[in-house]
């Protein structure tokens, strides 16, 4: 492993920024994860652990170690007639192990397609797109423990999981290097085609219902994606930046008499989920530019970066953003990018 020292981050966030941090280190296997805590143990109190960059904001250089996890590896532990249990490393892209299980007809993954990030990310940030959540498909996942250099296994109880949420984004932020993440996944997928436009997009190929398999599903929602959503090679952006919001049902009845066109999901504890995207564009802020900070035209829960716009820029505007659906709806709405 080699340390740099004083090192740009542009290349290493999804947004572009221009941020920079004391000490960065890429560790691209268990072994050296595993002996790079042993041989710093103590040596790096302040650190920030790195996977695609594609879900946080720099507003500042990070005074401190950036450990960029990349280890690599996709194994089959277990399989019956129902179901197969497969382990993906931290450091692999997401989507390039969503394309895996679906080429091998394992189910569960194909609605999380295209989303960015690595595999380690995933249960942190709880990902969940067109009806489906991390927790859905979960079945364990083992990290390291910085402070000591221990190995623990954790369950789907131990997460914790929640919207967008998990232990490791609250008690267990920070102190933990997820190294690889297992999954249960089917060989007899229940397809999930009715949220947003994946069965309105499969039927653009004229498929038979009966005919619909995961690849059909994976292709609508790449395709899907590609259209609402801009390419962070193009574009600096942290995809949804904006979590929905849940409200109890006297205030979803108040908003529905006023706006009968709200866009809201019924959840099991009787309360509302609503769509922040509906709410931020009857805000009117689709589109809004300033300087090099904006919403994007296509979707408003992304926030976008055209080239120079720094951290501060977008931070302020996403706080406008939150403000503004405030004054209007009641609703508060919070940031799903992690703020650094």
């Amino acid at each position: 492993m080699h340390i740099l020292h004083d090192f740009s981050l542009k290349d290493y966030n999804t947004f572009r920024i221009d941020a920079r941090c004391n000490h960065f280190v890429e560790l691209n296997t268990e072994d050296g994860i595993l002996t790079f805590i042993e041989l710093n143990q103590g040596n790096f109190p302040k650190h920030l652990i790195l996977g695609g960059g594609s879900n946080l904001l720099f507003t500042k250089d990070f005074d401190g170690h950036v450990l960029k996890i990349s280890n690599k590896g996709i194994q089959v532990y277990q399989q019956d007639h129902d179901s197969v249990l497969v382990g993906a490393m931290a450091g692999e892209v997401w989507d390039d192990f969503v394309q895996f299980a679906v080429n091998q007809g394992y189910g569960g993954l194909e609605n999380l397609s295209l989303i960015p990030g690595t595999v380690g990310a995933s249960p942190i940030q709880n990902i969940g797109a067109y009806g489906v959540e991390l927790c859905d498909v979960f079945h364990s996942c083992r990290a390291v423990q910085i402070s000591d250099g221990t190995i623990h296994t954790f369950t789907s109880e131990n997460c914790r999981f929640g919207y967008r949420d998990s232990f490791f984004k609250q008690e267990g932020k920070g102190r933990f290097i997820i190294l690889e993440v297992i999954f249960r996944l089917s060989l007899n997928p229940v397809l999930k085609l009715d949220y947003g436009a994946i069965r309105t997009e499969i039927q653009k190929s004229e498929i038979r219902d009966e005919e619909i398999n995961i690849s059909d599903i994976r292709n609508a929602v790449c395709s899907i994606r590609r259209s609402k959503l801009p390419d962070p090679e193009q574009i600096g952006n942290a995809g949804s930046f904006f979590k929905n919001p849940v409200i109890d049902t006297d205030l979803y009845q108040k908003l529905l008499a006023e706006y009968p066109d709200i866009v809201a999901f019924p959840q099991t504890d009787g309360r509302y989920k609503l769509a922040a995207a509906w709410l931020i564009d009857r805000c009117g802020w689709k589109g809004f530019r300033e300087n090099d900070a904006g919403v994007h035209v296509n979707q408003a829960l992304v926030l976008v970066n055209y080239g120079l716009a720094n951290g501060h820029e977008i931070l302020q505007l996403s706080n406008k953003i939150i403000d503004s659906v405030f004054q209007k709806f009641n609703v508060r709405i919070e940031k799903e990018v992690n703020i650094v």
